[in-house]
């Protein structure tokens, strides 16, 4: 590879900590999919969508504060709401107060879907992510990633 004065090489302890960062990128969310398909017939996007109508006011969300806390698109999101909304989990409708926004909801059998679901999650997510680390380092990940997070440009205005 040809070295020219404007690139920023990585030296090798940032090349190895990058390597292992996208390593952790593919193999996490694989394994956390994995496991909630396994146990529960949902991926993570979905797991993500009903998780966060479940920690919302009156279990409901506007669709794109929906996407940008479940981190997909708008068009991701509707496709999955649709196989959602076939299992009864969750409905749409348009927002009481403007018609031209589409609203979320859970549903009593989506909640009974995460709570039955939350529990396996919450023991893989501890198992591959908390328990190999002491709590000094999943305090210092948490800042690691906040920092890596706000230098990411925002998905949304």
């Amino acid at each position: 590879m040809a070295q020219t004065e404007d690139v920023p090489w990585l030296d090798d302890d940032e090349q190895q900590a990058w390597l292992s960062l996208a390593s952790l990128l593919v193999r996490l969310p694989a394994a956390l999919d994995a496991q909630l398909r396994r146990d529960a017939g949902l991926s993570h996007f979905e797991y993500m969508v009903l998780a966060a109508l479940s920690m919302s006011d009156d279990r409901t969300m506007r669709m794109s504060d929906l996407a940008v806390i479940a981190e997909g698109s708008l068009s991701r999101l509707s496709h999955t709401c649709k196989r959602l909304e076939s299992q009864q989990w969750i409905t749409r409708h348009p927002d009481p107060e403007d018609g031209r926004i589409t609203r979320a909801f859970l549903t009593e059998a989506g909640y009974a879907k995460v709570a039955e679901t939350a529990p396996g999650h919450v023991r893989t997510v501890r198992r591959l992510v908390l328990e190999p680390l002491t709590k000094a380092q999943v305090d210092q990940l948490a800042t690691i990633i906040n920092r890596i997070n706000d230098a990411i440009e925002p998905r949304w205005p």
